[in-house]
């Protein structure tokens, strides 16, 4: 079987160490290393191991006839465009438990029409995790508030609305809020 193993991590950004350290249990950089090269036979529940380390499907690790990889034909940084060191491909998003997401139907601070939000679900103890982040809160009657989270205080979280003279906002004890991860944007 011809895995994918080594560019799913380096398109990760992550070392062997990182992905052995997430794998459950932690195993060895030496064993990753093995299994992305072949020198060691990649099983159905290394796979698993694998991807849930690197957060990715199983499949994603894998070479599928009739999937076709995009691959990274340059990097932008500050001198401008250069053609990579190595190969490597990007990883299509994928979904993960605890997801929500946010459709922008018209633009709004950084967000443009069109441009998909997707967030990760936080408990109240989580809440400070997403400070200077981006954040939806339900509020009363199915509705939401979306904007930066700027402050907290006990059960008060202090948000301030995307867009120009929009004022602050304090939600008292929300059951829960998301913080956004990801942008999907077509250009």
């Amino acid at each position: 079987m011809i895995t994918r193993i080594r560019e799913v991590r380096r398109a990760r950004k992550m070392t062997l160490q990182d992905v052995a350290d997430r794998c459950h249990p932690p195993t060895t950089p030496q064993t990753i290393g093995r299994l992305e090269t072949g020198t060691r036979t990649v099983s159905v529940g290394w796979l698993n191991r694998i991807a849930r380390a690197l957060g990715v499907e199983a499949s994603d690790l894998v070479t599928l006839p009739d999937r076709e990889d995009i691959p990274v034909a340059a990097i932008v940084d500050h001198e401008g465009a250069h053609a990579p060191r190595r190969e490597g491909v990007v990883i299509p998003p994928q979904a993960a438990p605890g997801l929500v997401a946010v459709t922008v139907a018209s633009s709004s601070g950084d967000y443009r029409s069109g441009d998909e939000i997707w967030l990760a679900r936080l408990a109240p103890e989580a809440f400070a995790g997403a400070l200077n982040r981006d954040i939806l809160v339900p509020r009363p009657a199915g509705r939401f508030l979306f904007g930066r989270l700027i402050g907290r205080e006990d059960n008060k979280l202090h948000i301030l609305p995307h867009g120009a003279g929009q004022r602050q906002t304090v939600v008292a004890d929300p059951p829960w809020a998301a913080v956004a991860v990801k942008l999907i944007r077509s250009l």
